[in-house]
């Protein structure tokens, strides 16, 4: 059975070992990493990050302070854009601080290294993985929420993507909706190709796009014969796939999510579905690629993945 994750997970009896000191400037590079028998997540000390090996492509692993492990929390799985870093969105979201005020474990790992040392992620034929390299991300994110769930009690997975990772969320909220409860796309799409998301679930959408977004934009994009749909069409595909009304909700509401924008710039057009089940587009009005969020962005995101 999936990790949807209603599953009782077992929890290590080690979960209160405290994280390996990091590693100092000259010594072994092994230091400070957190390891442990394949399949599971090794301890790390709650209100601290630890690194955990996976298939050879570590992450980082937070546990936020305050934790029981005797109480199932979420999981939230963070993933950077195209040529950033873990460390690059969890600083531009504030994830680990919100891990701590919310009380969810937070999963930060890191894309592959392409040409120019450029992470990326293999999530669709448009974005990014532009050198063709053998790389399974959608394999090796399932296996990460089995390695937590493995030794963390979790009660749901959600994921929050920008950009490159946004186009990862979508594509693991299609692969592993056994998994994946809720996404957040902050300027990525989905596949253009519909036979290639055939979710077993609904899984919640929230796609947030700016109007002005240069680099993946709003109305949609190509590369080559690929293409991704508008952010409209992304969200209007979830709603479908989701078992939601095909007519958005006329009530629309407003929020004020960019530092550098007047007002209430962002329009949220959400679809009625069953219940627990969320299909919204946040259209922000004027919005770039990488916006100047207000410290209210996190926390509607958070509100609307975790419930």
């Amino acid at each position: 059975m999936g990790t949807r994750i209603r599953l009782a997970a077992v929890v290590v009896a080690a979960l209160v070992v405290p994280v390996l000191a990091a590693c100092a400037p000259g010594g072994d590079p092994a230091a400070g990493r957190v390891t442990g028998p394949p399949g599971t997540a090794p301890a790390v000390a709650p209100g601290t990050t630890g690194t955990v090996d996976l298939d050879g492509r570590p992450y980082e692993l937070h546990v936020p302070a305050g934790y029981d492990p005797a109480e199932p929390v979420p999981l939230v799985v963070g993933l950077h854009r195209y040529a950033s870093s873990a460390a690059e969105l969890d600083s531009y979201l504030g994830l680990t601080a919100a891990a701590d005020e919310r009380g969810f474990l937070l999963a930060l790992p890191e894309g592959t290294q392409g040409r120019g040392r450029m992470r990326f992620w293999n999530a669709t034929a448009v974005c990014c993985n532009f050198e063709r390299a053998d790389v399974d991300d959608s394999g090796y994110l399932s296996r990460l929420v089995e390695q937590v769930a493995a030794a963390y009690p979790v009660s749901r997975a959600v994921v929050v993507g920008h950009s490159n990772g946004g186009y990862m969320a979508h594509r693991l909220a299609c692969e592993h909706a056994d998994q994946f409860s809720a996404i957040a796309s902050l300027a990525g799409l989905m596949d253009g190709d519909p036979t290639r998301c055939l979710p077993a679930h609904p899984v919640s959408v929230v796609q947030i796009h700016g109007t002005a977004d240069a680099d993946v934009p709003y109305e949609g994009t190509r590369r080559g014969v690929d293409i991704a749909p508008s952010a409209p069409q992304t969200t209007a595909s979830w709603a479908r796939l989701d078992g939601c009304s095909d007519t958005p909700d006329d009530r629309a509401r407003t929020l004020d999510l960019v530092e550098d924008l007047p007002g209430a710039e962002t329009a949220v057009t959400a679809y009625p579905c069953p219940d627990g089940v969320r299909a919204e587009l946040w259209t922000v009005e004027g919005g770039e690629h990488i916006p100047a969020l207000t410290p209210a962005f996190t926390p509607a995101v958070l509100d609307l993945l975790l419930g």
